[in-house]
């Protein structure tokens, strides 16, 4: 892995140990997920032990230890949600991406986690796509939700073919 992006968000948000989140929060933002060379190297900046950088990295349910897909789709499993439907909501999503919470698919688009809460119960169930809120989700809505993503990526790669 190339250290020189990681040292740039260190050299960013400091040296001092309280700079830890931070450079964990822009380390996900930058890479999905947060490689082990770039723990290793943090842990050698801070001057603090690779275990508490793991400690931090393994607290929170924001940073991921593997690579995720390019979108993080959450599915609210929480009462509300659940009763209202959430189930077959999740499992209309694993069958769409062929994955099951906690997995990426092969083309690195997405990944599928499941949550205890989001917070908008009144609106479940809930569906939360890179940070934005899906309410009264339906199996019909998963179905036109995926498919803007896939719409969205072959727009970009158009977009780029034609720059090159």
């Amino acid at each position: 892995m190339e250290l020189s992006g990681i040292q740039k968000i260190v050299e960013k948000n400091g040296t001092h140990r309280s700079a830890l989140i931070p450079i964990l929060l822009d380390i996900q933002d930058e890479y999905n997920f947060l490689p082990r060379d770039a723990l290793t190297h943090v842990a050698q900046s801070l001057d603090i032990s690779l275990v508490d950088v793991y400690r931090a990295a393994t607290f929170y349910k924001y940073f991921s230890l593997v690579p995720r897909g390019e979108h993080l789709i959450q599915v609210c499993l929480g009462t509300a949600c659940h009763v209202r439907g959430a189930a077959r909501v999740l499992s209309e999503t694993q069958r769409k991406l062929n994955i099951h919470p906690g997995e990426t698919t092969e083309d690195k688009l997405f990944t599928l986690e499941t949550v205890n809460c989001l917070g908008a119960c009144a609106l479940g169930p809930i569906v939360v796509t890179d940070g934005e809120y899906h309410g009264q989700m339906t199996v019909s809505k998963v179905d036109k939700l995926i498919r803007s993503f896939e719409k969205q990526e072959r727009v970009k790669k158009d977009e780029q073919s034609q720059k090159h």
